[in-house]
């Protein structure tokens, strides 16, 4: 079984063309893959909900993704391999650029070179407040974690990323009286942030979200009885896939690594999640002729995968990113199912307007597992 996450999958019409990302793209492929087997749209967390990242893929790992939700920096974290204790608290930091008034004019520094991020982290590395320690490290591009171990540490804090440009940070105040300690170590730390990288043109100031402690997952293998994979290149993927116990193999930093480790492991597990990031990046930044440009090169890897025979084959998203947004959306994801013994629907395209007249229908996403176990005849009969 392969499920395949195209991040940000969905999209929205451009004012100009009235098509969205996917009814531009030539994605041939996905194409014939719906046009093979049934599709429809999944509701990643509720309707009118705009999911992030991770309740979207646990949703499609088959966990309620409203009681099993993570927060981002314990993703992050995991996912760069960051020791997170059961006291700890890890907090998911985007490096931005702050106006000469103090404003946001940049939410991600222009998605600075992983190179910068690392240069930046070294230069805040040894900062110290008393009675807290701290670990920061570079996940990707913009993307860093701060990790802090002490005791008496909350995640009941304010976020200080505002989600908009052209307002000053928020600042990381107490959301009940037991955050009030771990607020003064980040009022504290923020202050040298700046004394330190506050001169900068850009990358000079950091945001900080997602405050999470060390999950507590039941294992994916023990719920489904599987062998589960990883096969992603981003870190906070590879967090998710961690967090529920999923084997990580490494990949590179490429689409072609990421194929390769896909076949070259392909006997060791029968249950491979493959994660492609750019659609979702492309699709935050605005960027819509570059999220075409991002499916069409995902879907020059479907026949690659398809010639390893798997009994499953699910194309999904964890949530639409629609250009026109530049922002995560509340959108239902198309969805397709390719199996063996499957009807094929009427549907013959991958888009947004053809799969909401698919067999599936509007359905939650967390039964996307049930359907995969379902057609690779994993389920037992239920009932007598």
């Amino acid at each position: 079984m392969v499920l395949v996450v195209i991040d940000g999958l969905g999209g929205l019409p451009h004012p100009e063309t009235g098509l969205s990302e996917l009814e531009t793209a030539r994605v041939p492929n996905l194409d014939r893959l719906a046009a093979n087997g049934m599709t429809g749209l999944s509701i990643p967390v509720a309707l009118g909900v705009t999911p992030g990242s991770g309740p979207g893929h646990l949703s499609l790992f088959g966990y309620d993704p409203v009681a099993s939700n993570i927060g981002r920096g314990a993703l992050s974290a995991l996912g760069i391999g960051l020791p997170l204790g059961p006291r700890d608290v890890a907090i998911r930091i985007n490096f931005c650029t702050l106006d000469s008034a103090g404003n946001i004019s940049d939410r991600r520094a222009g998605r600075i070179p992983t190179e910068l991020n690392a240069e930046l982290v070294s230069e805040l590395a040894d900062i110290e407040v008393d009675g807290v320690a701290f670990d920061l490290a570079t996940e990707s591009q913009h993307r860093a974690v701060l990790v802090l171990r002490a005791e008496g540490l909350s995640t009941l804090i304010q976020e200080t990323d505002p989600q908009k440009t052209g307002v000053p940070p928020l600042s990381p105040d107490p959301l009940a009286s037991e955050a009030e300690l771990t607020s003064e170590y980040l009022r504290d730390y923020l202050s040298q942030v700046t004394a330190r990288i506050g001169g900068r043109e850009r990358a000079n100031f950091i945001l900080m979200r997602g405050y999470a402690g060390l999950p507590d997952l039941e294992p994916i293998s023990d719920l489904y009885s599987i062998r589960p994979a990883c096969v992603a290149s981003y870190p906070m993927y590879k967090g998710l896939a961690t967090a529920v116990g999923m084997t990580v193999l490494e990949t590179g930093d490429t689409l072609e690594g990421q194929i390769a480790t896909l076949r070259e492991r392909w006997d060791d597990f029968d249950y491979f999640f493959f994660h492609y990031k750019y659609t979702d990046s492309l699709g935050e930044d605005g960027d819509f002729d570059g999220k075409v440009g991002a499916l069409e090169e995902i879907d020059g890897v479907i026949p690659a995968i398809l010639d390893l025979d798997p009994e499953v084959l699910v194309v999904a998203g964890d949530h639409s990113s629609p250009a026109t947004l530049a922002a995560h959306s509340w959108h239902p994801v198309p969805f397709a199912l390719h199996a063996k013994s499957i009807i094929p629907d009427a549907v013959t395209t991958l888009t947004e307007r053809a799969c909401a007249g698919g067999a599936l229908g509007l359905f939650p996403a967390q039964q996307a597992f049930s359907l995969m176990l379902g057609y690779a005849g994993r389920l037992a009969k239920f009932g007598a």
